[in-house]
């Protein structure tokens, strides 16, 4: 069977409502008023602080500033993300025979895969919805990847899309249960989702995806971003006396101990693993897109990653003005450098992430020809 190359012919970004500063987080997603106060404090403090940690600059929130309602879910920015992606591509939502759609976890039933194929109008499709942390829109895309290259499909709709805001409102919270690591994120993440069209071609010009890569190296490692709901349905009221729906991620010590080890941060051992499995020219790489809203982080694993000869200023440094919107994030980032670069052939587009919920790392490499 001959193996076709696996081209981007369409991208869409949706980012809801209007750019946010930091500072009118709190007004968006409403005030914790009710915390204890140690947290109150602590929160006070850290705010000074965050501009400096992190590498976030806007953020974009699906709610009305005025009711505090939602104005979109998961499908709904998905299935606009996804209608750019097709105008872009030059066809029809029929066109698609292959859906992968990623976003951090759901609790849906039927699954969103199925709802954003109905949205679209699309009868008759593969699908499947990947629920992988920060990991799940790379695998969505490796997915596409291989059963595009299997010729078990023609055209895929790769789409990943995070209601960050709807677990950090106000409302959302049992206030009187909050800890700092449950807090934390609300000055982290925001809303979005990114859609890329993969077609099987012949063609030789254009930007074609190369390798995809994932690993899961957590398996002897604790969770370092985590809910505390286990693996049936609680009552609901019982869940949120408990606070067991607060999503949490760890960090300072705790989070640095388990990324850093002796021999390096596990991001660099698994970029490296993917780069000795796909060896590739390092100095063709135009752009390195790192997965991460922390400064400090994307600093260290630049230093370390200039061992394997990619230089710092490779770096694609533009997420900060479109919010960190997690997984998405990396679909995002393409459809941004297919509408404002300008490549020559041969360019290479590199991204790596570690997603800290469990350690699982993905990564994939882009190649431009003309």
């Amino acid at each position: 069977m001959k193996i076709q190359k696996i081209k981007i012919t369409g991208s869409g970004t949706y980012l809801p409502g209007e750019r946010r500063s930091l500072g009118e987080v709190d007004q968006i997603l409403g005030e914790l008023t009710e915390t204890p106060s140690k947290i109150q404090k602590w929160l006070k403090m850290t705010k000074g602080l965050m501009s400096k940690l992190l590498d976030v600059e806007y953020y974009h929130f699906a709610i009305d500033p005025i009711t505090r309602e939602f104005t979109d879910d998961n499908i709904s920015m998905s299935v606009k993300a996804a209608e750019k992606a097709i105008k872009a591509a030059g066809i029809n939502a029929e066109d698609i025979d292959f859906i992968a759609y990623g976003s951090p976890h759901q609790d849906q039933m039927p699954t969103a895969s199925v709802r954003i194929q109905e949205k679209l109008g699309i009868e008759q499709c593969g699908e499947v919805s990947i629920h992988a942390n920060c990991t799940s829109a790379y695998k969505a895309l490796l997915i596409a990847h291989d059963m595009l290259k299997s010729g078990r499909y023609k055209t895929a709709l790769v789409v990943a899309s995070n209601m960050s805001s709807s677990e950090l409102r106000a409302e959302y919270y049992n206030q009187a249960l909050l800890k700092k690591e449950e807090v934390l994120l609300r000055y982290f993440l925001s809303d979005g989702a990114g859609a890329l069209i993969l077609q099987s071609t012949e063609d030789k010009n254009g930007l074609f995806v190369e390798e995809t890569y994932m690993e899961s190296i957590g398996g002897k490692k604790p969770a370092a971003m985590f809910n505390r709901r286990p693996a049936y349905w609680m009552n609901p009221k019982e869940e949120f006396e408990k606070g067991f729906h607060h999503l949490a991620q760890l960090f300072n010590d705790q989070l640095r101990i388990h990324f850093n080890e002796e021999d390096g941060s596990v991001f660099y051992k698994g970029l490296k693993r993917m780069m000795e499995k796909y060896p590739f020219d390092v100095d063709a790489v135009r752009y390195f897109q790192v997965n991460f809203p922390s400064k400090h982080i994307s600093e260290l694993v630049m230093e370390e990653c200039e061992a394997l000869g990619i230089p710092k200023e490779k770096l694609y440094a533009k997420m900060s003005t479109m919010g960190y919107i997690g997984p998405p994030m990396a679909i995002v980032s393409i459809d941004r450098m297919i509408k404002e670069e300008q490549f020559k052939s041969g360019d290479l587009v590199l991204s790596f992430v570690t997603e800290v919920s469990k350690f699982m790392q993905a990564g994939f490499l882009l190649r431009y020809e003309s």
